[in-house]
């Protein structure tokens, strides 16, 4: 076939390498041709574990007749949103532009071959007309017509067009960019305004996790202990979404969405950068309430993220398909029968009670395992112990769970991502701190040796890997939340030369994606391919919004090292956001958060002295949730420090510890009693039960 997809690395390109389309990639030859030939250009954006992406190119894409009208009529550009989010973002604001209306994979885009401006644009379109959409065949046929037959009438809309896009960066000025707590209250009042109290989750369905909603909630009690009701709100989600079918409740790892306002049965793919952030925010609230179920949470996730997603080279992999033979969700979904001859007659009867399958099936005729009845429910009036119910019920998901590893499994996607393993290496990191699991801990590590062997070329970050290539300029993402990883692994463990590495890519961010004019950073960097738009986002998506991270972190490097540049191109960042922050809180929390550590400076602990005399101390310092707290034992062989760890010496004999909170430090501390002491002061930790 006539089709460049042959010599990619993405999964999701290879999947149409096949085709009977032309495809080209995202380069100069596909563009080239376009210019050339004065052909529109029909962008097909989506990922691996795209359901709808795997419907339109069945229907389309492998359709012969379909492919002679596109080979003829456009010069075909297929994406891989994983691989270049840049472009992902640009074409999706535009949809929205164009349609009034947000998008979604797969996206279908048509652009102007000279200028790549879009003029028309969609998700998925049918093969026959159907779903109020058109046919796709047809709606290829007058794209094409009114591209040769209105050239006037496209040019008008694109300038405006155009014209959208710069404007929906809000200018901010001097004036108007004192900082203040206030987006802090209006985001907490925000998002309690949108809580679903019934089922957990902001609004309804489809419901997705949010999780830097939750971990704004955290934050707030964490900084104003009296409101308790932020904890509670916070926690009221994360026992839904644990009880959940988005959790799965077999094998671990949580779904991308929830399609019903129950949590009951998810859009199945699982994802990296959703696994990551949520594994963080478990541990977290575990650490702040001792609820017992997000322990379990955190232990399901965990040995999920090391059985299947970890590759022997060490890096994560991107992402589980929704889809196995062809049906999305066959691969979890049972038959009443198969689940009661697979276990004994108690474990049948306490299983089917707690995951409803002596209810209704809930699932296009099958069941999908989703908690319907607490422990305490089924432990009243039972003739089994609450213990024995619950030893029962594990060894009834064991089984099943070994049953279910026979059936044909869905796609993995086996590229590895910077920017997402990176979220993940933090959740591992931190569910590895509060848990105290060096098991977790080593797979993290494992994870960011890869980057730094693979990705990390001639003082760069490349964005993905796979089969033994590595390419593509890095993202601001990638670099910032590697930057945050790095940051939490420290906490954990400290090895030498990880500090040196977290500033250099600090250094990488200031040269290469800070707005020197404006503040704030760029999506892309400064030798980045020239595209219609350079896009700063300030507001968090499904992932947290790479300025938010690069202003926390820089804030924490500058902190740790005394380094002012951090500190200030983290305040130009918050003073450029500043309007939109102000205008919509809650949709910015990752901004937040750096406000917050911006106006209350975080609380440095740095903890000299041998390894196995710091390890009390550094218990004491790392197991509370204490969010605002950076927390570093450096074992007293350390040496080269950058900054004013330098300064923060090893004593004569003996554990010596350096408390600093901003610009004020305590006197240094050698008694392990008044170290506890000094830490209580400034814990945020409870102890509460939640519904």
């Amino acid at each position: 076939m006539n089709n460049r997809l042959n010599n990619e690395t993405s999964p999701y390109l290879l999947q149409h390498a096949d085709n009977p389309v032309a495809w080209y990639p995202w380069g100069d030859e596909a563009l080239h041709r376009a210019r050339t030939e004065n052909k529109p250009i029909l962008l097909s954006i989506g990922y691996s574990a795209c359901h709808w992406c795997h419907v339109m190119a069945h229907e389309s894409f492998e359709d012969e007749e379909t492919a002679e009208i596109m080979n003829r009529l456009f010069i075909n550009i297929k994406v891989d949103r994983e691989e270049r989010p840049d472009l992902d973002k640009i074409y999706q604001r535009a949809h929205q532009l164009l349609t009034q209306r947000p998008g979604g994979w797969p996206l279908t885009v048509f652009l102007m071959p000279n200028d790549h401006v879009p003029f028309f644009a969609g998700t998925y379109f049918p093969k026959e007309q159907r779903y109020q959409l058109p046919a796709f065949k047809n709606l290829l046929q007058r794209i094409a017509e009114f591209y040769q037959q209105h050239p006037d009438q496209l040019q008008e809309q694109n300038q405006a067009l155009m014209q959208a896009m710069q404007s929906l960066q809000v200018e901010s000025t001097q004036e108007e960019s004192d900082l203040s707590p206030a987006p802090l209250d209006m985001a907490r009042r925000q998002l309690e305004d949108s809580i679903d109290w019934q089922h957990g989750g902001f609004g309804s369905a489809p419901k997705f996790p949010h999780p830097t909603n939750i971990e704004r909630l955290l934050r707030h009690w964490a900084g104003a202990r009296e409101d308790t009701r932020a904890l509670q709100i916070a926690c009221h989600n994360l026992v839904h979404m644990a009880n959940g079918g988005i959790n799965d409740q077999l094998g671990g790892g949580f779904c991308r969405y929830s399609v019903d306002d129950y949590w009951m049965i998810p859009h199945f793919e699982k994802m990296l950068y959703d696994n990551g952030p949520l594994l963080t925010l478990y541990s977290e609230a575990w650490s702040a309430t001792k609820e017992p179920l997000f322990r379990d949470v955190i232990e399901s996730t965990t040995a999920w993220v090391m059985r299947e997603m970890q590759a022997p080279e060490g890096g994560y992999y991107s992402s589980l398909d929704a889809d196995s033979e062809g049906e999305e969700g066959k691969f979890y979904a049972w038959q009443g029968k198969e689940i009661e001859a697979a276990l004994d007659a108690d474990e049948y009867l306490y299983f089917s009670k707690r995951y409803g399958i002596d209810q209704t099936p809930n699932f296009e005729g099958k069941y999908y395992p989703h908690v319907f009845m607490q422990w305490e429910e089924l432990a009243a009036g039972a003739e089994h112990s609450a213990e024995q119910i619950q030893a029962l019920v594990n060894s009834a998901r064991e089984k099943l769970f070994q049953l279910r590893e026979s059936r044909i499994r869905p796609g993995r996607d086996e590229k590895i991502l910077c920017s997402w393993n990176a979220l993940m290496i933090k959740g591992m990191a931190s569910a590895a701190r509060h848990l105290g699991r060096d098991d977790l801990l080593d797979s993290a590590f494992r994870a960011l040796d890869f980057i730094k062997h693979t990705l990390w070329q001639e003082q760069r970050l490349l964005a993905t890997y796979k089969d033994g290539r590595a390419h593509l300029n890095a993202y601001l993402d990638d670099y910032v939340f590697l930057i945050d990883a790095i940051i939490e692994l420290m906490q954990a463990r400290w090895r030498d030369g990880d500090m040196a590495f977290a500033l250099t890519l600090a250094e990488t961010v200031l040269e290469q994606f800070e707005d020197k004019q404006r503040g704030g950073f760029f999506f892309t960097s400064n030798d980045h391919e020239q595209l219609i738009e350079r896009p700063k986002p300030y507001g968090d998506e499904a992932i947290p919004s790479g300025n938010g991270i690069a202003a926390q972190v820089l804030l924490r490097l500058g902190h740790i090292t005394g380094n002012m540049d951090f500190i200030n191109a983290a305040e130009n960042a918050l003073k450029d956001a500043w309007p939109a922050v102000r205008q919509i809180p809650y949709a910015h929390n990752s901004m937040l958060l750096a406000l917050e550590e911006h106006l209350y400076p975080p609380q440095i602990i740095v903890i000299r002295g041998d390894q196995a005399s710091t390890k009390e101390w550094h218990q004491l310092a790392i197991r509370p949730y204490a969010p605002r707290r950076i927390s570093l034992a450096i074992p007293d062989h350390a040496s080269d420090l950058p900054g004013l760890l330098g300064s923060r010496q090893s004593g004569d004999s003996g554990v010596i510890a350096y408390i600093c909170s901003g610009t004020q430090c305590q006197t240094p501390i050698t008694d392990l009693d008044v170290f506890d002491s000094a830490l209580s002061d400034s814990n945020a930790s409870a102890s509460m039960q939640f519904e």
